[in-house]
């Protein structure tokens, strides 16, 4: 990947499940430093984009291309996705009974970075990572998200994503369910992950979580479609006034 090829590119993607036409021509360029906050209402088509991109089954691709570092996207398999630098932390995020917590960690860092990391290394990273979003060192023995409460959850998708370093960060709804506190928390891991190297996609319903991590650029989906990007006064828009406005000049314009 040169300094000038983004990080993703999406040209014209139109995706459908079980038959039924879900996205309609998604076109999106985010290239390296770039936060990007992607908001619309529910089954707008937010979190099939990023299941897309990730390599869900379900979901298939009728047309257009997702290019992923200049390479083709669309061609990989979940697995090379992930390994190649590509991250999604799920709205919600499935418990893994007889897993710990520390173990999981290990396994995902070990076969995103194709080595096997010391265990005092691992250990010193895991450890500042877990000071930085206020994780307690029980966490660690606890099974994957089992009897874990939304924050704590949240807060390991974030921790995982803080220790994989990917390149590319899909993160649905992270914001969902969380308390003022946990949301403060939370938004401070991602905006401290975020460098010159790598970039975000936040998908999101509300503009609180924009307070914490600010984007450089707002998107508007409506079926299946960006209908409309901006810069992060959108949300503070959309905030105040909803998504009726944004649905009826997209009705206006004539587009399908």
């Amino acid at each position: 990947m040169t300094a000038t090829t983004p990080i993703l590119k999406i040209k014209d993607l139109h995706v459908e499940v079980e038959g039924k036409q879900i996205l309609k021509g998604v076109n999106l360029t985010v290239n390296a430093g770039e936060v990007h906050a992607l908001m619309g209402r529910n089954g707008s088509g937010k979190s099939t984009l990023s299941y897309v991109l990730m390599g869900h089954p379900r979901y298939k691709v009728t047309q257009g291309s997702v290019e992923y570092k200049g390479q083709d996207l669309l061609a990989m398999s979940t697995d090379e996705r992930a390994r190649s630098g590509m991250y999604l932390a799920f709205q919600y995020p499935v418990a893994i009974p007889g897993v710990s917590v520390s173990n999981f960690l290990r396994a995902t860092v070990k076969a995103r970075r194709g080595i096997d990391v010391p265990v005092k290394e691992f250990r010193k990273e895991l450890k500042e990572c877990m000071a930085k979003l206020g994780v307690k060192d029980e966490f660690l023995s606890r099974y994957v998200n089992e009897g874990f409460s939304g924050g704590e959850k949240k807060r390991l998708e974030i921790l995982q994503m803080a220790l994989l370093k990917p390149d590319m960060a899909l993160l649905d709804e992270t914001d969902s369910g969380l308390d003022i506190d946990a949301l403060r928390t939370v938004a401070e891991g991602i905006s401290s992950f975020n460098n010159k190297d790598n970039a975000i996609i936040l998908i999101t319903h509300y503009q609180r979580i924009l307070d914490y991590v600010t984007p450089g650029f707002v998107h508007v989906m409506q079926s299946g479609q960006i209908v409309k990007s901006g810069g992060s006064d959108l949300a503070k828009e959309l905030e105040a006034q909803g998504y009726d406005w944004v649905a009826k000049e997209f009705a206006s314009s004539g587009a399908n």
